[in-house]
């Protein structure tokens, strides 16, 4: 049987799985990996249960309070060249739970039909257009440049990320094929004229294609710049102040240090200036050095430093047997053995013991609902 389909045939007799989309448990699926594109997309790790899960202690619903962009056809709205959509059951099952979805189709709202000729990149990696495949006359290059200076423009206040459509000559964010006007490859590629748009009038706004958002280290990356972003919005974006700049940046410190140690001396020492500097000038150049720094990679080395530096908050406080605890947990996390959502959630526990409040606030310990189960695969 279909595995959806399985879990869904019995609700009469099963309970709800708290934070799994309230999906149901059948007999015939038990103890089954549950972890394909199209049905889950949790994360959390393998859900093994004879009949079904009972939840321990209930917890709330995640609030949805940003908003995402998103390329049309990956909702499932069927706005393809052929007619057809390209539902990612990744969008459709696991971030309709945590976000409000904002969904755009470039083409169709330059006023192309459904269906319609395919168009294609033509040119050179330097200078390219988008024309029909057919019929090359039909040059839609501006339509969809101005196209995504106004969606970043109308959305910029709206939104705090936006997901494409790889390999589309509209929606692509990078490595779409560019053709020469015969038809044969060029041997170059770009974006896709609406997401280049899109991206050069929204420098900072966080990009990703839905196809990267399968590699986990990709994955967390975006959503970290997304509820970075969000958080900037809300507090920095309208009423920027010295305090402000001053707080947002220490509570941010060590997810800052995760990401480059040579941009977290940079942005300290620009935060130090002070108000030697007008405020907003100030704030333009630090979320502009921020962003960029959340765009590096963190990776078991850097996150293994910052485990560190958090421990060493609390050497005066823990037990030595504590201390030897969580050096063998973030040890083991530095080899491999065991995901980062491990020592993350046993240093969470020690430090809301023992942590002063300055570390407690550091967004590096929750930088995303833990319910998205992001750091469980890294």
């Amino acid at each position: 049987m279909n595995i959806e389909a399985s879990l869904i045939s019995r609700t009469d007799s099963c309970q709800t799985v708290k934070g799994v989309s309230k999906l149901y448990w059948d007999d015939n699926v038990a103890d089954k990996t549950l972890n394909t594109p199209d049905l889950l997309y949790n994360f959390s790790g393998i859900y093994k249960k004879s009949r079904c899960a009972m939840a321990i202690v209930d917890r709330p619903e995640p609030e949805k309070t940003i908003t995402l962009g998103i390329s049309a056809c990956l909702a499932g709205e069927k706005v393809r060249y052929n007619g057809d959509h390209k539902r990612s059951g990744f969008v459709v099952n696991s971030l309709t739970r945590f976000f409000h979805l904002k969904s755009v189709c470039p083409e169709v709202a330059i006023g192309l039909g459904i269906p319609r000729e395919p168009i294609r990149l033509v040119g050179d990696a330097d200078k390219y257009r988008v024309v029909g495949t057919d019929h090359p006359e039909n040059d839609f290059t501006e339509p969809l440049a101005e196209y995504g200076q106004q969606v970043a423009r109308s959305l910029e206040r709206s939104i705090s990320g936006y997901i494409l459509m790889q390999k589309s000559p509209s929606c692509g964010m990078e490595r779409v094929k560019i053709y020469h006007p015969n038809g044969n490859p060029a041997g170059a590629s770009g974006p896709g004229m609406f997401a280049r748009s899109l991206m050069e009038t929204s420098p900072l706004l966080p990009v990703e294609e839905e196809g990267r958002l399968h590699d986990p280290v990709l994955r967390d990356n975006f959503f970290v710049r997304v509820f970075a972003w969000h958080r900037w919005q809300q507090e920095m974006r309208d009423n920027p102040t010295h305090a402000g700049l001053v707080a947002f940046h220490a509570s941010h410190k060590y997810l800052i240090m995760a990401h480059s140690p040579q941009n977290y001396r940079k942005l300290g020492q620009m935060v130090s200036i002070g108000k030697k500097i007008p405020v907003n000038e100030l704030a333009a150049e630090y979320i502009a050095l921020f962003m960029e720094t959340l765009c590096f990679k963190a990776n078991r080395k850097s996150h293994t430093n910052v485990l560190l530096h958090l421990l060493g908050y609390m050497k005066k406080t823990l037990s030595e047997e504590s201390k030897k605890t969580l050096l063998d947990i973030i040890e083991q996390y530095r080899i491999g053995t065991i995901p980062l959502v491990v020592p993350i959630t046993m240093l969470r526990h020690f430090l809301n013991i023992h942590g002063s409040d300055y570390v407690k606030e550091q967004v590096y310990l929750q930088p995303h609902p833990e319910e998205l189960g992001l750091r469980n695969t890294l």
